[in-house]
């Protein structure tokens, strides 16, 4: 005669008396493969880190830690953009859940082309894509990370032997209405910067972003303002956030400035 399986208590399911809803709780930082559509190469193969949330009513005591970790290993072995709403329903089916919110961070690389030796590599970008959902409705953003030169008008106006500069980030989180390339938000910011940045450079490049730079001078407000012109005309985007931070080389702070807009509130 087999002896009977004990039960296992649910402790998750258990009743919560509190009273006090969680708005966020779920996991953070677990890596998985995913592959993301590339405009040169058709698609690119890369290491994504998610956090995967939804939320928690007052009467639940926890959530299923274990069921995130499912829904990213019942899709394919590498999950895409094109998943994020299937994923989205499913964590809210699995959760009983009536919130959401995953995000999707990774490194995206785009081969770039030294402006004057010709001279190719590759340089990557922070990107993360962001997922909303509530009772059903989804919102989704893409967030790019752009790393720029910078160099100061001030600085170039007062000095007789040059002008100070620095790397900066800006950034471009956008909710679109249709299809964006990652490549056209880089390559929109780049435009706008003081000079884009190269992953290798000979002696000749050099000397061309120094003197790009140079006759291109721009405060942290000039950028944000110069982007956000752009997101403005660019009617595929309904909404963005955009940001500059310059790490300056003459001062141990950073100097900062952010627009945001939601094109459909005028």
């Amino acid at each position: 005669m087999s002896t009977p399986t004990p039960t296992i208590p649910d402790v998750q399911n258990s009743a919560d008396t509190r009273q006090l809803a969680i708005n966020k709780v779920g996991i953070k930082a677990i890596r998985h493969p995913i592959k993301v559509k590339d405009k040169s190469t058709g698609v690119q193969h890369t290491i994504a880190v998610f956090n995967m949330y939804v939320g928690l009513p007052h009467n639940f005591k926890g959530t299923h830690m274990s069921r995130f970790v499912e829904i990213l290993n019942s899709h394919e072995r590498e999950i895409s953009v094109e998943n994020f709403p299937t994923m989205l329903r499913d964590m809210l089916v699995k959760l009983e859940a009536e919130t959401g919110h995953i995000e999707m961070n990774f490194p995206y690389f785009i081969n770039k082309t030294a402006p004057i030796s010709g001279v190719q590599s590759l340089m990557d970008y922070d990107i993360t894509f962001i997922g909303d959902i509530s009772h059903g409705e989804i919102a989704m953003s893409v967030k790019v990370v752009v790393p720029v030169t910078s160099l100061c008008p001030c600085s170039k106006k007062i000095s007789e032997y040059g002008a100070h500069n620095q790397r900066s980030h800006v950034t471009v989180t956008a909710r679109t209405n249709k299809f964006v390339w990652i490549e056209e938000i880089v390559q929109l910011v780049e435009q706008e910067a003081s000079c884009e940045l190269f992953g290798l450079l000979k002696r000749p490049d050099e000397k061309y972003v120094t003197e790009r730079a140079y006759d291109n001078p721009k405060f942290v407000e000039d950028m944000v303002r110069d982007v956000a012109a752009r997101l403005n005309a660019e009617v595929r985007v309904d909404s963005y956030v955009v940001e500059s931070e310059n790490f300056e080389s003459i001062h141990n702070h950073s100097a900062y400035a952010l627009i945001e807009k939601d094109k459909n509130q005028g």
